[in-house]
């Protein structure tokens, strides 16, 4: 076991998370210059004709804005068109000025901007939170898009997205030929601002200052080995359905000290097995914060672990939580708990104050009523900080996004133990974030080192970086650092098997399909639960035909050499762009039409659209098949290997 000096690990996690924000900020900024909105339109990333239909009060006393079709484009259908807006998308919001206002105005427009988040996304409307307080939003047209941008045109505002890296930009559009112009990429995400942060505090730690977990963590000192009694004790089931394999993880993480890593391939009930071991712990009286890379993953567990009425807490903002989660989050139970009485009043009062402000188009008053919110702000964050401190400290288990988990809401919170689920998904730097600002004793990484490691943007660049450096400065180089090495992987290299407990029963694949993974990764240690061993689409829970499409459960259609020809780029920008809205990806039209085929069939046998998933490598084949699926096979979910890891259909 070859110990990491801690200074020098943070200071080369700072480098590389400097290096990533270049690369994102630098893509980004080719990206948006080059790619006109028609094109954002086309490939789903970008909805037109959005106004303003009513405006509320929400968390914190931020303005959540409703946005539906302008009446004057919407015609008899209130529905907006297809679009890839995804609820926590990070937004920017800006006015574009009038005329020949446009080119005088331009220069100060990034200043007025109003940054927000996606709350919900329906049919006919887009809800978004922001977090400026005083927002005086015109009743002109919008745009929102997900990913890059939002173009608006003239006499319209302006949304800038980035859901990667959750960085936002100000836009702006140039004249009739719809150019777009980045003006202003000023707000650094507060992800990586907290990661960065993090790792400045543990590169200032002094060694005294070191904990015992942090001392495991970084080899200095090795796990406290787990005794066969200890690990063999007996444990009173709150679910006796669980697998052999699944009871002992949680015995073995039950009887851990310091660090226990649960490896749950896919299909292995990682989540259930974690509910099981919140429930144990808490049993046991400790005190848990439970961390995700992702809303979603955080979500999973709220929604599993919430039937069993344990005292908890979501942390997050509500645009980022799943409808059935809400009632776990500080937006409801502010309103809801007994604490809540306190809030309350004084956030009817703001509503009431929020909704005068469109009514009026006298400047004098509209200055007068933000004024009077102004105070009604201050006193309401201090009566709701009351609240949310006092709910916090009367949950055993509170749950938040590992970036959410640095929030001043958890300040002066210590916890016993931290779980990180997708742990093998989340940047080690942003698993510090919890760990630092907890003083817990005991870390819980539960995921898959062998599914995708996390994306990393500035990889290529720093490849030629080190090329170079590796000339300059010879054996001087540290140890091959990399951003995709997590905490999981780091683990497991440093202290080996004897830390880690894997789930091998999997209940979600035919055992045909299971068969190359579990040979090629995981041993040959994987086996197929008998519920799904000989599962096939004529099982499904309604009638499908015996075809044969749905009477195999792997099935291959061999391109090779035929005339399936690739196509690089989109093509309204290859011409003229060496950027393109995909980057280095791919599309084939035919392939696609074969897909098309298949899916055909499948409807045709019976089987529902929306139990139907299409997964691609390469987001230039989502954005075609989007084209040909999704209006004719409504309900069908398209999308990539990253982005659709850890769903199952």
């Amino acid at each position: 076991m070859k110990s990491v000096d801690i200074q020098s690990f943070a200071a080369s996690q700072l480098s590389l998370l400097s290096d990533e924000l270049k690369a994102e900020t630098e893509e980004t900024a080719i990206l948006t210059s080059t790619h006109a909105p028609s094109v954002l339109a086309r490939v789903g990333q970008a909805v037109l004709n959005l106004s303003v239909a009513s405006q509320r009060t929400g968390l914190g006393g931020k303005t959540v804005l409703d946005l539906e079709l302008d009446p004057a484009v919407a015609g008899a259908s209130k529905e907006l068109p297809e679009h890839g807006l995804r609820v926590g998308d990070i937004v920017a919001v800006a006015e574009q000025p009038k005329g020949a206002e446009r080119k005088k105005e331009r220069e100060g427009m990034e200043k007025k901007g109003v940054n927000g988040v996606i709350v919900k996304v329906l049919k006919e409307i887009v809800v978004v939170a922001l977090d400026k307080e005083e927002v005086d939003i015109p009743g002109g047209k919008l745009w929102l898009c997900v990913i890059i941008l939002v173009y608006l045109g003239i006499d319209r505002l302006i949304c800038v997205v980035n859901t990667v890296s959750n960085s936002r930009m100000m836009l702006h559009i140039g004249g009739t030929s719809n150019s777009v112009m980045l003006c202003d990429l000023s707000v650094t995400n507060a992800c990586s601002s907290r990661m960065n942060q993090t790792m400045t505090n543990l590169q200032k730690m002094k060694e005294n200052e070191h904990s015992t977990l942090a001392k495991v963590l970084f080899g200095q000192s090795s796990p406290t080995p787990i005794s066969k009694e200890e690990q063999d004790k007996q444990v009173d089931w709150f679910d006796p359905s669980l697998n052999d394999s699944q009871k002992e993880a949680i015995r073995f993480t039950l009887a851990s000290r310091e660090i226990a890593l649960i490896h749950g391939p896919p299909g292995t009930g990682k989540t259930h097995t974690l509910i099981e071991l919140i429930l144990q712990m808490v049993e046991r009286g400790l005190r848990l914060l439970v961390c995700g890379p992702s809303n979603i993953s955080v979500d999973n567990i709220v929604e599993r672990l919430a039937p069993h009425k344990v005292p908890l807490v979501r942390l997050g903002h509500p645009a980022r939580l799943l409808p059935s989660v809400i009632d776990h989050s500080l937006e409801v139970l502010t309103r809801t708990s007994e604490a809540a009485e306190i809030v309350q009043d004084i956030r009817n009062e703001m509503d009431a104050k929020q909704a005068s402000i469109r009514k009026t188009r006298s400047g004098k008053e509209r200055r007068a009523i933000y004024m009077d919110m102004k105070d009604l702000r201050k006193e309401y964050r201090q009566r709701e900080a009351k609240c949310v401190d006092s709910l916090i400290r009367g949950s055993k288990v509170v749950l938040a996004t590992l970036h959410g988990a640095g929030g001043h809401n958890l300040k002066n919170h210590a916890f016993d133990v931290v779980i990180v689920d997708e742990a093998s998904q989340a940047l080690e730097a942003s698993c510090w974030i919890p760990l630092l600002g907890s003083d817990a004793n005991k870390v819980v990484l539960a995921g898959d080192h062998l599914q995708l490691p996390p994306t990393i943007k500035s990889s290529n660049m720093k490849q030629e970086k080190d090329k170079k450096s590796d000339g300059e400065m010879g054996s001087k180089k540290e140890d091959n650092v990399k951003l995709e090495t997590t905490m999981f992987d780091r683990m497991l290299k440093m202290h080996g098997d004897s830390i880690k407990s894997m789930l091998t029963t999997q209940y979600r694949m035919h055992e045909t399909i299971m068969a190359f993974p579990s040979e090629a990764l995981y041993e040959s240690k994987l086996m197929a639960a008998e519920a799904v061993k000989a599962r096939l689409l004529t099982g499904l829970p309604y009638e499908v035909e015996e075809t044969e499409d749905t009477k195999e459960p792997l099935v291959f259609y061999d391109t090779e050499g035929g005339d399936f020809p690739e196509r690089i780029d989109d093509e309204d920008t290859a011409k003229t762009s060496k950027a393109s809205l995909f980057g280095e990806s791919k599309s084939n039209e035919h392939e696609a039409a074969v897909v098309r085929s298949h899916v055909a069939k499948l409807v045709e046998a019976g089987v529902k659209p929306k139990d139907i998933a299409v997964i691609t490598p390469y987001n230039g084949q989502v954005a075609l098949l989007s084209q040909m699926l999704k209006e004719k096979f409504l309900g069908i979910e398209l999308g990539s290997v990253d982005g659709f890891q850890g769903q199952s259909r």
